[in-house]
């Protein structure tokens, strides 16, 4: 069955960096897109970032220039490098699969807090 299992939370300062890693298993990684999302309490879901199977990427706004996604389909791994992290980047960090544009499998979450 699917499985995808986020790791690399963690507590961060203002102005640190982290790296999310999701190892994907189940399914043929390579031809399907992946993203990583954020939840905070009370609040909807968000797209952070996503990879497609050629390479493209896509960022929020609010992470551009500050986050990169990657990912090893030798490794069946996807990577969010976070960098320059703000308070307001403290969530939930999901790992996603998409199938014909929708999200069809969530990791389990990791939790990101940056604060001093």
């Amino acid at each position: 069955q699917v499985q995808l299992v986020e790791s690399g939370g963690g507590l961060v300062q203002p102005g640190g960096s982290l790296r999310l890693s999701c190892a994907a298993s189940g399914f043929i990684f390579s031809i399907y897109t992946m993203g990583w999302y954020r939840q905070t309490p009370g609040k909807q879901r968000e797209l952070v970032a996503s990879v497609t199977r050629s390479g493209s990427t896509n960022f929020a706004d609010s992470v551009k220039g500050r986050f990169t996604i990657s990912r090893d389909n030798a490794r069946n791994t996807v990577y969010l490098q976070m960098n320059s992290l703000k308070p307001e980047d403290t969530a939930v960090y999901y790992c996603s699969k998409a199938r014909w544009g929708r999200v069809d499998y969530w990791g389990q979450g990791t939790q990101v807090t940056v604060s001093s």
